[in-house]
């Protein structure tokens, strides 16, 4: 199940700024740098992230059609702050919840059907 938009523009402005204090640290969270297809700015976005055997999955609780993973996309990657470190990424694919179920762990695996997410972006990162 895809969250409202609606939503996310409040999470955008409301929520984010809040939880950019704190998602680098926590497990389950991370946040994605990446830089606008036009504007050329540079953004974080709070996500939830989980490492997978050559990198990590990230959840698209709001479908794979927002403008960070089209602007990971278009650039082939950009950085993850994930439990206080920050790692270049690259390589984002987005795949469908079915295809990320052979990848990931139980524990995400678990939360992603209880979720009904249809989509996760799968990135490569350094160990």
């Amino acid at each position: 199940m895809r969250l409202p938009d609606r939503l996310a523009r409040f999470n955008r402005h409301v929520t984010n700024p809040i939880q950019r204090l704190w998602a680098g640290q926590l497990p389950g969270f991370g946040i994605i740098e990446h830089t606008g297809r036009k504007s050329g700015k540079r953004y974080r976005t709070p996500i939830n992230v989980f490492r997978v055997a050559d990198g990590f999955a990230i959840f698209l609780t709001y479908g794979p059609d927002r403008d960070w993973v089209r602007n990971l996309k278009a650039a082939g990657g950009g950085g993850l702050v994930h439990r206080g470190r920050t790692l270049e990424i690259t390589d984002p694919v987005v795949v469908t919840a079915e295809e990320a179920l052979e990848f990931l762990p139980p524990r995400p695996s678990a939360l992603l059907r209880r979720l009904g997410l249809s989509h996760v972006l799968r990135v490569r990162a350094p160990s």
